[in-house]
């Protein structure tokens, strides 16, 4: 059918795959690596569009992905919250920028290689999560709409990160070796308290401050609330007789609330920004996941002015303020919500 798709091409393995797996599906198959932050990435993408006979181009995002995505990470920081950079750059610039820019391109499709699936069921396009649970990126990809879902291709969601392996060594690609990036691609050496103070150091989330526990009292010092999430344990520097978990976090009074693990325990919580792929008849009851490593529970979703007001069935643990809110049915991803 001479369809052309764009690969988005990291120089990982992943998205290596992705690109030979379509071409040898037949698509005429565009290259196209993005330019955030450095070109680190962009000379084992060419390597491989070389490998491969395909062309190859660089999207410079620089400017675009300091705004959406690390200004964002930053500020959310900074008002004692913990963000997800990576659902905030699918949305922006993945599924926005890249889109726009794949077509600019001429591509039919774009294509990546997150593991989850798309499929065309009761006339509609469904975002599904992954054959392997365990690499499942369908939570990040919340943020889709069914039009664009109809232009996307994953290929890899059908596969284990075994498979991945094996195809890319039997493809002979120049990566197939090359081990999985697990920080966050714009922070130097995972140091994202280091990040955040080099952007915005005379912060008031950044300043020292008082540990305290639910009654007031003060058990030691913090070195910024920027520096802390909820359930976090190690790191505090306090002595007690019982372990101690942050449990709240206060910018304005600049301190760290700690309790006991038995207090980070709740059933309800609200979100905001609030994005539907398919939107059910509310309330009713789905899955959920508050966070991307998190196992789906039940719920009752309503909602409640411009928020949604969820209710689970049993306690979640560490329930924390900037996190996605990622609501299931099934395999299907129906959509989401950012925690409030």
């Amino acid at each position: 059918m001479n369809k052309t798709v764009a690969v988005a091409m990291s120089g990982g393995v992943d998205s290596s795959l992705t690109a030979a797996l379509l071409l040898e599906r037949g698509f005429d198959v565009i290259g196209v690596t993005m330019l955030l932050d450095d070109d680190k990435n962009i000379s084992d993408a060419c390597k491989v569009a070389e490998h491969l006979g395909i062309s190859h181009h660089v999207a410079d995002f620089r400017k675009v992905f300091r705004a959406e995505v690390e200004n964002y990470f930053v500020a959310e920081y900074l008002r004692g919250r913990t963000p997800n950079p990576c659902v905030r750059c699918n949305r922006a610039i993945k599924f926005g920028a890249l889109f726009d820019f794949a077509s600019d391109l001429g591509a039919d499709f774009l294509s990546t290689g997150h593991y989850a699936r798309i499929q065309f069921e009761d006339g509609r396009f469904k975002l599904k999560r992954a054959v392997d649970i365990k690499k499942d990126q369908s939570y990040v990809l919340y943020n889709l709409t069914a039009d664009k879902l109809s232009r996307i291709i994953l290929p890899l969601g059908e596969f284990t990160k075994t498979d991945t392996r094996r195809l890319a060594e039997e493809l002979s690609l120049p990566v197939a070796d090359k081990p999985d990036s697990q920080e966050i691609c714009f922070v130097p050496d995972d140091d994202y308290k280091k990040f955040i103070a080099s952007r915005e150091p005379s912060a008031q989330a950044l300043q020292s401050g008082e540990i305290v526990d639910s009654s007031g009292k003060v058990l030691g010092q913090h070195s910024g609330v920027a520096n802390y999430t909820i359930g976090q344990r190690k790191g505090l520097g306090i002595a007690a007789p019982q372990p101690l978990y942050v449990t709240r976090l206060d910018v304005a009074k600049r301190q760290v609330i700690v309790d006991t693990g038995d207090k980070l325990f709740a059933q309800v919580l609200t979100a905001r920004d609030v994005h539907w792929i398919y939107k059910p008849t509310l309330p009713t009851t789905l899955q959920a996941k508050i966070r991307y490593g998190s196992r789906v529970a039940v719920c009752t979703v309503a909602e409640a002015e411009n928020l949604l007001r969820v209710i689970f069935a049993e306690p979640q643990r560490a329930i924390t303020s900037g996190q996605s809110i990622v609501f299931y049915d099934g395999d299907e991803v129906l959509g989401g919500a950012v925690i409030d």
